[in-house]
């Protein structure tokens, strides 16, 4: 399936110390949050489904539930303020914000020949009439001169 995708131990001993402690379930021990941390970083940068992880990082099912309890819990975001912090004592380290980064013209998706964007009133002015009147009669301009 290819390279596994996942933390050093040197990063895991800053994001471990971030994240709940998990308890069991029922009769069940937890589990320990790197594997299921892994594996949402997994999808994350593979953009694959649920489904599709590799069982290495366990039980799909598992880490979609521990990630959403995650996202509810706000513990993303608490953890990227933190890094966020610890990053900024460290002026090696940089972040980057996906509004700082421009695309292309062409990776928006216009279409090549378009000189202009189509407008509303010429999307109308091209479509068919409609078949059912319209819900508001009009008014006859010679009535309101």
């Amino acid at each position: 399936m290819g390279e596994r995708i996942g933390v050093t131990d040197e990063e895991w001993e800053v994001i471990g110390a971030l994240l709940p402690p998990e308890h069991g379930r029922g009769c069940r021990p937890a589990q320990d949050n790197r594997p299921y941390f892994e594996g949402m970083m997994w999808i994350a940068r593979t953009g694959a489904q649920w489904r599709h992880l590799p069982d290495e990082y366990g039980k799909w099912n598992s880490v979609f539930r521990r990630y959403r309890r995650w996202v509810t819990t706000g513990v993303f975001d608490a953890m990227l303020e933190t890094l966020g912090e610890l990053a900024g004592r460290d002026t090696s380290a940089d972040m980057i914000d996906s509004t700082v980064v421009r695309a292309h013209h062409c990776a928006v998706g216009i279409k090549r020949g378009l000189s202009k964007p189509r407008r509303l009133a010429d999307r109308e002015a091209a479509s068919p009439p409609s078949s059912t009147p319209d819900a508001t009669p009009e008014v006859s301009r010679s009535a309101s001169c």
